[in-house]
């Protein structure tokens, strides 16, 4: 990629919500609303959360996005570049022992691509789409399972999900949307927790057509080192599996003047990514507080909260993370150069 080439940044829709309430008119406005204030400030697009449904109903479920997307559109955001984020769940689970189960997960998935493709077009779905967000296994006992009995427990299931994420993976090529599995900490999911993890699942999935996510946030909590973040970027990249970027700050808030090693972290990406960079920031709204354990401040919402004086809003945390990340792409062009 061309260093000095203009970097695409999305802002994720977590600033605000982890639901888009497609079938809520009202709602629908408001994200409208905030998007276009985004938009005013520099941003090139938007990552959408899906979420998480228990219903099988996929195809009302399919219907309702596409008419949020008609209200998009009627917004005047025909061209706006929009990416999802989907997360698996217990009980639409890809690794369980049960077929009809993993059949179930599947037709889930799937549904979730059919969205991607409405909502973005040709573009990527993100998340920890392989085992279910959250879940952490236990003996029949209710005791946990970790480390060694951890790693035997997963590895049976990796084995039973991966023919389901390839035929996953033939759906999306047909709709023009790439997958990008995210590892994710292990303190928020059993697994995969880091980048090799999702390398070697892959290993056993033929297209590159699945890929993966690598998070800014994920590699600096959970990742074996710089050097182990760097040989799994080559492997990623030779595999052609580098499907997005996040970039997240460790404590999952702003982005200014966090623990982000920037250098470290992008200057290996640059050369060999020109797909878009997405801001991650999770507010303290109700659908992360005790998944994430938030003890931060929520970041007021305009329209939505009312200001609190002294305190940043969520557009000010947008607003600062984009200048962020724009002045560390200016360093490191900078540096390529000289």
């Amino acid at each position: 990629m061309d260093r000095g080439a203009k970097k695409e940044i999305l802002l994720s829709l977590f600033m605000f919500t982890a639901d888009l309430r497609p079938d809520d008119r009202a709602y629908s406005q408001t994200l409208i609303d905030h998007i276009k204030a985004l938009l005013a400030m520099g941003y090139d697009g938007f990552d959408l959360p899906i979420a998480a449904q228990q219903t099988s109903d996929h195809r009302a479920e399919i219907d309702s996005y596409a008419r949020f997307r008609q209200a998009l559109d009627a917004a005047g955001l025909e061209t706006v570049r929009f990416t999802t984020n989907v997360g698996t769940t217990r009980t639409f689970d890809p690794t369980s022992p049960y077929r009809e189960q993993r059949e179930g997960a599947l037709a889930y998935l799937k549904s979730r691509v059919d969205i991607t493709s409405i909502l973005g077009g040709k573009t990527v779905m993100a998340g920890p789409i392989v085992f279910p967000y959250g879940v952490f296994p236990t003996l029949d006992s209710g005791t946990p399972l970790w480390s060694d009995a951890l790693q035997d427990w997963l590895e049976p299931r990796y084995r039973l999900a991966r023919p389901i994420i390839e035929e996953l993976a033939n759906h999306a090529e047909k709709r023009a949307v790439k997958l990008a599995i995210e590892p994710v900490d292990h303190w928020e999911t059993p697994a995969p927790n880091m980048v090799s993890d999702v390398l070697d699942f892959l290993g056993g999935v033929g297209s590159s057509q699945a890929g993966l996510t690598i998070d800014s946030a994920h590699v600096v909590l959970g990742s074996s080192g710089p050097a182990a973040y760097r040989a799994d970027l080559r492997n990623t990249v030779a595999q052609r599996r580098l499907n997005y970027i996040h970039i997240s700050a460790p404590d999952r808030g702003a982005l200014k003047d966090s623990w982000i090693p920037w250098e470290s972290f992008l200057a290996p990406i640059l050369p060999v990514y020109d797909g878009p960079f997405l801001i991650e920031v999770f507010n303290a709204v109700p659908a992360f507080l005790s998944g994430l354990h938030l003890t931060r401040r929520k970041f007021w919402i305009p329209g939505e909260d009312q200001p609190v004086a002294g305190r940043p809003s969520a557009y000010d945390v947008a607003r600062d993370g984009l200048e962020t990340l724009r002045e560390e792409f200016a360093k490191l062009d900078y540096l390529s150069a000289h």
